[in-house]
């Protein structure tokens, strides 16, 4: 399929807005679901999306890569000498199994509801009333005191608990960093631990779902705009790893304040915008 200029352009647009995005605990798919409104959707297709996902679960992959290494090195290890009693295990192969466990709520999640919501809750009204009840839980959930300090004190209740909360985030304008962050935070982590642990939750769902839509996508009807997809996951691979290394260092210093007033602003400019026909 042969693309515009136009497209390119904003295949470059949307994978910043998706790095962004993506991250930060503002929606993606939010963001998308109204960029794809106002630019038309000719590039912002489910499989386009699709390629943006990629780009990010890029940027995770290669920020956390010695963190990937070390646990898939000590899982092997691990599962090798203890079986399944998880309470010998190293430090790095919990973590990969807490991670493990906690992609299971999405996944099973994704499996029975995706046609429900891709066909009733893909709409602008839904992303803007998600967008300022996601706000008020992150408000609520950063004013959570830490009270355990790293993910070596996460156990399977937390990273079950958390992995609930990814995949309520299949909802637009929810946001997966947002309930994950802000389920970590209810469960007394600190900001940074918080968002480091929904980072590495997102690598394996990102992953599945890119796998199995791009599928459909090639077997179905759907023309696959492979020279925009590209441009889009690789502006939104570079543009994650930049946010990434500024979202974890912001968090060290700062609340997460800034996020629930953007949250908001946006919410009501969103159902503005609706009420009035605008959107």
């Amino acid at each position: 399929m042969d693309a515009s200029v136009s497209e390119y352009l904003q295949a470059v647009f949307l994978g910043i807005v998706q790095a962004l995005t993506e991250f930060l605990p503002i929606s993606s798919s939010g963001h998308l679901l109204i960029a794809g409104r106002v630019l038309g959707d000719e590039v912002s297709s489910l499989t386009f999306d699709v390629g943006l996902h990629v780009g990010t679960l890029a940027a995770v992959l290669l920020y956390f890569w010695r963190d990937w290494a070390s646990m898939a090195v000590w899982t092997v290890s691990d599962a090798a000498r203890h079986r399944w009693h998880l309470a010998r295990w190293s430090a790095s192969g919990r973590l990969a199994a807490l991670v493990a466990l906690g992609t299971l709520p999405a996944v099973a999640a994704g499996a029975t509801l995706d046609s429900v919501i891709e066909e009733q809750v893909r709409g602008p009204v839904v992303v803007g009333v998600m967008l300022l009840l996601g706000a008020a839980l992150l408000w609520a959930a950063d004013r959570t005191a830490p009270a355990r300090d790293g993910l070596g004190e996460m156990d399977a209740g937390h990273s079950g608990a958390i992995g609930l909360a990814q995949a309520v985030a299949l909802i637009p304008g929810v946001s997966r960093s947002g309930m994950t962050i802000s389920a970590a935070r209810l469960l007394g982590f600190d900001r940074v631990s918080a968002a480091r642990f929904s980072f590495l939750l997102s690598a394996p769902v990102v992953a599945g779902a890119a796998v199995l839509k791009l599928g459909e996508a090639l077997a179905g009807d759907e023309v696959v705009a492979w020279g925009p997809l590209a441009i889009g996951a690789l502006t939104s691979g570079i543009c994650g790893v930049i946010v990434i290394r500024a979202l974890l260092g912001y968090m060290q210093r700062r609340t997460l304040a800034v996020f629930v007033w953007y949250r908001i602003a946006l919410g009501l400019a969103v159902l503005a915008a609706v009420a009035t026909g605008a959107l």
